[in-house]
C-alpha cells in the first residue's frame, strides 16, 4: 500500500531499542563469552536435582540395585554358581528399571513374559533342527530366526499391543542369542534355563529396590500432575485478563521478540502451554498406575486411572481458550484503552469467578473430596450472563456506525458530525474554541469540525497496532480528509473494536466448557469414591 493515493500510515513508536543494551547485558555477562563454565554447569546440575528430589532418589536407587547384582561377580561364591550368566541379571537391571514403580512393573512383565517366550520358542526349535540332522540343522535356525524377527517387528506396530513393544523386542533378541549360542555350545536346553534364572534374578532385585527404598508411585506422580494443571489454567486466565485490562498501549515490544523470549513477563502461560502438551505424560503416567498395587491414598483395586486422563483431556480443552485468549492480547489490532473499561468490572468478575471455581475443582481432586459445587456455577453463569447483557447493551459501541450513512446523498458535514457521534476514543477531548464562535451554516463550521475529527484520529489511531503499518503525516502529505478516507478510518476503527468481542465471546466460551469440566470431575470423584463434603 505504499505510496497509494488515499492510504495513511500510522507511526507507532519502538519501545525495544531502549531495552536492547540491558538484554545484551544479561545475555553477555556471566558466560565468559560463550565458553564452557564448570561453576556454571555444577549450578544447573543442582537446580535440576532441586527442582524435583524424585529424580534423585531415581538415580541413586539405579545405582543401588546395580550394585547389589554386580556383587555376584565380584564375590567367587555366587558367580562359581551363575557363572558368566550373571552379566544377564546386570544387563535386566539396567534395562527394567524405571522412573516409577508401575513402569518398572510393566517393563518387568514384559521382560519376563518376552525371556519366557523366546526359551521356549529356542527349545523348540532346536530340538527341531537337532533331529533334522547336521546339513538342515543350521538352514533350521537361520529361517527361524528371520520369521521371528519379522513377525516380532510387525506385532509390535500393531495399534492394541503397542503397550507391549519392550516385549516383543525381548522375545527377538533373547530368541536369537539363545538359539545361536546353543548352537555352538551344543546344549539350548541348559543354555536358555541359565540365562532365564539370571534375568529372573536381575528382575526380583529391580523391584524390590524400586518398590523398598524411596518408591515413586505414577498414581500419585499423575494426581499431583492433574492437580497442577488446574492451578495453571485458572492463575494463566487471570494473568491474561488483568493484562488485556491494563494494557492502555504505551508499551509494546516487538511482538517476534517476546515470542522468542517465551513471554518473559508471563509466567503462568507457560506453565499452562505445559498443560497443552501434558496428554501423553498423562496417558503414560496412567498406563503405568494400573501395574501398581493399592498404595497411600489409592486404596483399592482396578482404581479408575482412565479417569484421570478424560478430566485432563477437558482440561486441555478449558485451556485452549486461554490460548486464544492469549493472542487476541498480543494481537496486532487491538481495542481501545477506554473501550476496554466500558467492561472492565463485568469481565473482571466473570474472570474471578471462573478461575475460583477451576481452582476450587483442583482442590477437590487434590483433596479427594467431592464437595457441592451448585452455588460457585451459580455465580459463574450469573457473572458471565451480566457481562453478556453488558455487550448487547453496549453493542453500539463496537461499530463505528450503526447504519452507515449514504454518502451521495448527505453533504459532508452531516457525515462527519455522524462519525462524531459514534467515535470510541477520547470524543475530542481538547476540542477547538474557534469552533463556538463561528456561527451555524457558515462555511468554515464543516472545515473545523473535519479537522477536530482529524486530529482526533490521529491521536487514537497512534494507539492503535493497525496493519499495515505506515506514517501518519502521509496522510496529510496525500491529499488530507477526503470522501473516501473517513469510510476507511472508521472501518479500522470498528475492526479494532470488534477485537473487544473477540476477546469477551472466548472468555464465554472458556465459561461454557466448565459446565463440561465439573461433569468430568464429578464423575471421577464418584468412581474414585472420594468423601462427600458440603460447600
Amino acid at each position: 500500500m505504499n505510496g497509494k493515493k488515499g492510504s495513511y500510515e500510522i507511526n507507532i513508536p519502538s519501545t525495544t531499542k531502549a531495552k536492547q543494551p540491558e538484554s545484551r547485558k544479561k545475555s553477555g555477562g556471566g558466560g565468559g563469552g560463550g565458553g564452557f563454565s564448570f561453576k556454571g554447569w555444577v549450578w544447573s546440575v543442582w537446580e535440576f536435582g532441586k527442582e524435583d528430589s524424585n529424580r534423585v532418589k531415581f538415580s541413586l536407587k539405579v545405582g543401588l540395585a546395580v550394585l547389589l547384582v554386580s556383587l555376584l561377580i565380584l564375590f567367587r561364591a555366587p558367580y562359581d554358581v551363575f557363572g558368566t550368566n550373571i552379566i544377564w541379571s546386570i544387563l535386566t537391571v539396567a534395562i527394567m528399571f524405571e522412573y516409577t514403580v508401575g513402569a518398572t512393573f510393566n517393563r518387568g512383565f514384559n521382560r519376563a513374559l518376552g525371556s519366557v517366550l523366546a526359551g521356549i520358542f529356542a527349545i523348540a526349535i532346536a530340538q527341531l533342527a537337532l533331529s533334522a540332522g547336521r546339513v538342515a540343522e543350521p538352514f533350521i535356525i537361520g529361517v527361524s530366526i528371520f520369521l521371528i524377527g519379522a513377525i516380532t517387528s510387525f506385532m509390535k506396530l500393531w495399534p492394541s499391543l503397542v503397550q507391549y513393544e519392550y516385549g516383543f523386542r525381548v522375545i527377538l533378541f533373547t530368541y536369537c542369542l539363545i538359539i545361536v549360542s546353543g548352537y555352538r555350545m551344543g546344549n539350548p536346553f541348559r543354555t536358555a534355563m541359565d540365562r532365564l534364572y539370571s534375568i529372573a534374578l536381575g528382575g526380583i532385585v529391580a523391584v524390590l529396590v524400586n518398590v523398598l527404598v524411596f518408591p515413586i508411585w505414577a498414581g500419585e506422580q499423575l494426581h499431583k500432575e492433574l492437580v497442577k494443571s488446574f492451578d495453571s489454567v485458572a492463575d494463566s486466565l487471570e494473568e491474561c485478563v488483568r493484562k488485556y485490562l491494563e494494557d492502555d498501549g504505551s508499551d509494546h515490544p516487538e511482538f517476534s521478540k517476546t515470542v522468542m523470549d517465551e513471554f518473559p513477563d508471563e509466567p503462568a502461560y507457560r506453565t499452562c502451554r505445559k498443560t497443552l502438551n501434558s496428554s501423553a505424560k498423562l496417558e503414560s503416567l496412567a498406563n503405568s498406575a494400573k501395574w501398581e498395587p493399592p498404595h497411600g491414598k489409592f486404596r483399592h483395586f482396578f482404581y479408575p486411572w482412565s479417569e484421570y486422563v478424560k478430566v485432563g483431556a477437558v482440561l486441555r480443552y478449558c485451556a485452549y481458550e486461554v490460548m486464544a485468549l492469549h493472542g487476541v492480547l498480543h494481537s496486532e489490532i487491538q481495542a481501545p484503552y477506554n473501550l476496554r473499561l466500558t467492561f472492565q468490572s463485568e469481565i473482571k468478575e466473570a474472570t474471578s469467578q471462573a478461575a475460583e471455581l477451576v481452582r476450587c475443582l483442583g482442590k477437590d481432586v487434590s483433596s479427594m473430596k467431592q464437595s457441592i459445587k451448585t452455588s460457585l456455577l451459580k455465580k459463574v453463569h450469573s457473572s458471565t450472563e451480566r457481562l453478556q447483557y453488558a455487550i448487547d447493551l453496549h453493542s453500539y459501541l463496537l461499530t463505528c456506525h450503526s447504519d452507515p450513512p449514504d454518502t451521495s446523498s448527505k453533504p459532508l458535514s452531516k457525515l462527519l458530525s455522524h462519525a462524531v457521534s459514534y467515535d470510541l476514543s477520547d470524543q475530542l477531548n481538547d476540542p477547538n474554541p474557534q469552533t463556538q464562535d463561528t456561527p451555524s451554516g457558515t462555511l468554515p463550521l464543516p472545515l473545523v469540525t473535519a479537522e477536530s475529527y482529524h486530529e482526533m484520529m490521529r491521536k487514537q489511531m497512534r494507539r492503535l497496532h493497525s496493519w499495515p503499518s505506515r506514517e501518519v503525516d502521509a496522510f496529510e502529505e496525500e491529499g488530507g480528509l477526503c470522501m473516501d478516507t473517513l469510510p476507511r478510518m472508521r472501518a479500522l476503527e470498528s475492526t479494532a473494536a470488534l477485537s473487544l468481542a473477540t476477546f469477551t465471546s472466548l472468555l464465554i466460551e472458556f465459561v461454557a466448557r466448565l459446565d463440561h469440566l465439573v461433569e468430568a470431575v464429578d464423575q471421577l470423584a464418584v468412581m474414585a469414591k472420594f468423601n462427600h463434603e458440603s460447600l
